[in-house]
C-alpha cells in the first residue's frame, strides 16, 4: 500500500489506505500495511484462472460485495458461471470493498444468516 497517498490516486487505493494505513487495519505483519512481503501470499493463483473450476461447485455459494467496490465484476463474473439454484450474489447497496471487512452497519448478518440456514438446515 503505497504511503503517503498521492493526491490523483484512485479512489479504490484511497478506500484501501484509510483501511490498512490507519489504526482500523493496521497490522504490523501485514503486507497490505507494512512494507513487508507476504512470502504464502496469493502467488500461486497467478497461473490458474480463478474461475477455472467454478462450474465443479455443488454446494450453496454465497457472495458478498459492495456496491462501489472497484472488484465488483469479479463477483460477478464468479456468479454467471455457478450452476444451479443453490447460489446469491448479495450485493450492499453504498458499499466499498473495505466496508466488508469491519463496518458492521453495513455488513448484512441477517441476510448472510437467512442464507445459511435455507442452505444448510
Amino acid at each position: 500500500m503505497v504511503d503517503p497517498l498521492p493526491q490523483d490516486a484512485p479512489w479504490f487505493v484511497k478506500d484501501y489506505h484509510a483501511y490498512y494505513k490507519t489504526p482500523r487495519g493496521y497490522h504490523p505483519r501485514s503486507g497490505n500495511s507494512t512494507d513487508g512481503r507476504n512470502v504464502t501470499g496469493c502467488a500461486s493463483f497467478l497461473n490458474m484462472p480463478l474461475n477455472a473450476f467454478i462450474e465443479e461447485i455443488e454446494i450453496p455459494v454465497l457472495l458478498v460485495h459492495g456496491e462501489k467496490a472497484h472488484s465488483l465484476s469479479y463477483s460477478k463474473e464468479a456468479y454467471s458461471h455457478l450452476k444451479g439454484d443453490n447460489k446469491e450474489l448479495l450485493i450492499i447497496p453504498g458499499a466499498v470493498h473495505t466496508d466488508l471487512y469491519d463496518n458492521l452497519a453495513v455488513i448484512p448478518f441477517d441476510q448472510i444468516d437467512a442464507f445459511y440456514r435455507k442452505s444448510f438446515d
